[in-house]
């Protein structure tokens, strides 16, 4: 093809874009692609993408615990970043997921707050997320109920910055 016929590509329009995305919501590859300028017609070719169903495997930890849970919610609608949640837990439980609080005025009536994010039975088994296990002790369980309930209540986890 003559040099005169050759379609100009900008710098601009070089790097297109794709980026995949998780159920968490967090970006994890981002792929330049070079050379997609425009529309074309197909040349013969037909590429086909599936998604992975490859399950991902979370640390026992705190973190391992937000992470899954960040997913969880993802999938079901559930508002709340990283850093709403470890706030709070740091605030309720200390990271501790078999905490309980057999002080307080809800202890007093006879249904203490427990877990990492301190939810009471009444509260945990109305906002209890499918799909976790029915046990406010369960850290994941907990904090998708506790998140479900605070989406519910405040629109969010990260709008929560005193015991709610």
């Amino acid at each position: 093809m003559p040099a005169s016929a050759q379609h100009r590509r900008t710098r601009a329009n070089r790097l297109v874009r794709a980026l995949a995305v998780v159920g968490t919501g967090a970006a994890v590859v981002a792929l330049p692609l070079f050379g997609a300028t425009g529309a074309s017609a197909a040349t013969g070719t037909t590429t086909t993408t599936t998604a992975s169903t490859t399950s991902v495997k979370y640390p026992n930890t705190l973190d391992g615990w937000i992470r899954e849970s960040l997913a969880i919610m993802a999938q079901k609608g559930i508002p709340g970043s990283y850093n709403g949640i470890y706030r709070n837990i740091m605030r309720e439980s200390s990271g501790n997921p078999l905490a309980i609080n057999n002080w307080d005025s809800n202890a007093a009536a006879g249904t203490p707050s427990k877990g990492l994010l301190q939810v009471i039975d009444p509260t945990f088994n109305a906002y209890h997320v499918a799909g976790t296990a029915f046990s406010p002790y369960d850290p994941v369980a907990n904090i998708t109920a506790a998140c479900n309930y605070a989406a519910a209540r405040y629109g969010s986890i990260d709008n929560v910055y005193s015991a709610y």
